[in-house]
């Protein structure tokens, strides 16, 4: 083939890299088209077995080293865009009163979404909660913007220091009475 054809080969390869969804295929056969039509131009490779030899070769290359860095690079710049554990921590406004391990609707972003109430105490219409998981297309929201956990806070003046969860004294007045006190 001449080099023209290569090159004309390779444009209409890129233009329908273009037009497809796929994700960074086409094109690499086009650039090893283009390839091949400029290394024919300067009479590098003369004969046509020859071009058909190094266009497969440079396509392959090609794609195996710049597909996943170009992937990459485009999926930086939609990061966030449709991201929805993104809203994990977001400040949504309740719609409706919801009540407690109830389902409503809260209004986040501008959009309306179906919202479950996870606290233990019922929001309002138009209260301030916090988003504090996402599941399918149904908000899970809490007034304290945490879910009601069964296991007690990290008691921070424990005595071993660390953080650690401390039982509850026993006085030793009377067997089974603990102390209301905190850690000594």
């Amino acid at each position: 083939m001449t080099w023209w054809l290569w090159t004309a080969l390779g444009v209409v390869l890129v233009a329908l890299e273009l037009v497809s969804p796929g994700g960074f295929f086409i094109i690499f056969f086009g650039v090893a088209a283009v390839v091949v039509g400029g290394l024919d131009l300067f009479g590098l490779l003369p004969q046509a077995w020859m071009q058909w030899l190094v266009f497969p070769v440079v396509a392959l290359i090609a794609l195996k080293f710049f597909r996943r860095p170009l992937l990459d690079r485009m999926r930086l710049f939609d990061r966030g865009k449709d991201d929805v554990d993104s809203l994990v921590g977001a400040v949504a406004l309740a719609a409706g009163p919801i009540g407690p391990g109830g389902h409503g609707q809260a209004e986040l972003r501008g959009s309306t979404w179906s919202a479950r109430n996870v606290g233990d105490v019922p929001l309002t219409a138009g209260q301030r909660c916090r988003v504090v998981a996402v599941e399918g297309l149904m908000l899970d929201l809490s007034l304290s913007g945490e879910p009601e956990r069964s296991i007690p806070p990290p008691n921070p003046r424990s005595p071993d220091g660390l953080g650690a969860r401390s039982a509850p004294k026993d006085t030793g007045d009377q067997p089974g009475q603990t102390s209301s006190a905190g850690p000594e």
